[in-house]
């Protein structure tokens, strides 16, 4: 049997979260929510349902055929993905209480709501068998991707971060900023707080800029390792782990631009790279000191880890590197 998974919320995060679990052979899709009858709902493959079942008659009138309301949904559903946007999934939690299903909740939402914030390599086994599980966020899954290896294996004393982060998603026109750069003047940011969410013992502190771009952000990452390191040893390391890839400006791929170019040349569905992106070249170690640069797609990188997690909580694969191989080869991630 599949399990049976709904999505309320297809958007940025949703529908790709829908269309990465179509790809599974454990999982299904039995339908998504919007909350009104925009180009979206008329495009999606999937069953549809009203999210804000007030607004059922807008649907009509737009002659947009739906299913039935998010409570429809969710009687039919084994588990549930939140990617309404940040703070709403936690209004939307009672109902899944009440209906008596699991859900996973987006990095937006904080931590306390479900109690265990997910990175399917770093705490795999925190999600198992679990009602509510969050999936941290796109900054802080590149982060835990890059920093649990090499806590794993060198130990780490400190991490100092920069994150440069697009001012919007692509399709957020009302968004900015548009010609400025704006320092995130709280310190430490929330990325390295989130991270402690995932790996509670690391040591990071984190700062933040906005810059006026929409494709990806950009970490600017200094670590303080335990042991003494030699620049090929933690290429070794990135090497053997899931989705983490190497490019190299050397190769003419110098920015973001370059990247999200390589994932359309790549045939990825909607241009997607959900793996994180580091600069081989820029990579160097001196003692103990590791310095180096990653960017993050913040609208797909996420993306894997849900399947991950949903496989976690419902019980469907207890082995962490199982489970990321079969959403790797579903997803076409090597």
């Amino acid at each position: 049997m599949k399990v049976k998974v709904a999505i309320n919320g297809y958007g940025t995060i949703g529908k790709r979260v829908a269309d990465a679990v179509s790809k599974q052979d454990d999982m299904e899709i039995i339908g998504v929510t919007k909350t009104k009858p925009d180009y979206v709902s008329k495009m999606t493959a999937y069953p549809l349902y009203v999210a804000v079942p007030e607004n059922m008659g807008t649907f009509e009138e737009a002659g947009v055929k739906v299913h039935g309301t998010i409570g429809d949904l969710l009687k039919k559903a084994d588990i549930v993905v939140d990617g309404s946007p940040g703070k709403i999934g936690a209004e939307h939690k009672p109902m899944y209480e009440k209906a008596g299903v699991k859900a996973v909740f987006e990095g937006g939402e904080k931590h306390e709501l479900a109690g265990v914030s997910f990175n399917a390599m770093a705490n795999y086994d925190s999600a198992i068998g679990k009602d509510f599980v969050r999936v941290v966020s796109c900054n802080t899954t590149g982060l835990c991707r890059t920093l649990y290896p090499l806590y794993r294996d060198f130990g780490i004393d400190n991490v100092k971060a920069v994150m440069i982060r697009r001012s919007a998603d692509p399709p957020d026109s009302k968004k900015g900023p548009i010609n400025a750069i704006e320092p995130v003047l709280k310190v430490p940011s929330h990325h390295g707080p989130d991270v402690q969410t995932v790996i509670p013992d690391l040591n990071i502190s984190t700062m933040a800029v906005k810059v006026p771009t929409t494709i990806m952000h950009l970490h600017s990452v200094i670590v303080e390792l335990k042991k003494e390191a030699g620049t090929e040893d933690v290429l070794n390391v990135w090497e053997n782990t899931p989705r983490v890839k190497f490019v190299r400006g050397a190769d003419g791929v110098k920015s973001t631009a370059q990247i999200m170019e390589m994932a359309r040349d790549m045939g990825r569905n909607r241009s997607d790279m959900y793996e994180i992106i580091v600069w081989k070249d820029g990579v160097h170690v001196d003692g103990k000191t590791l310095y180096y640069s990653q960017a993050i797609h913040q609208e797909s990188d996420v993306v894997p880890e849900n399947i991950d997690c949903i496989r976690a909580m419902t019980n469907l694969e207890k082995n962490k590197l199982k489970s990321i191989e079969k959403t790797d080869k579903a997803m076409g991630i090597n």
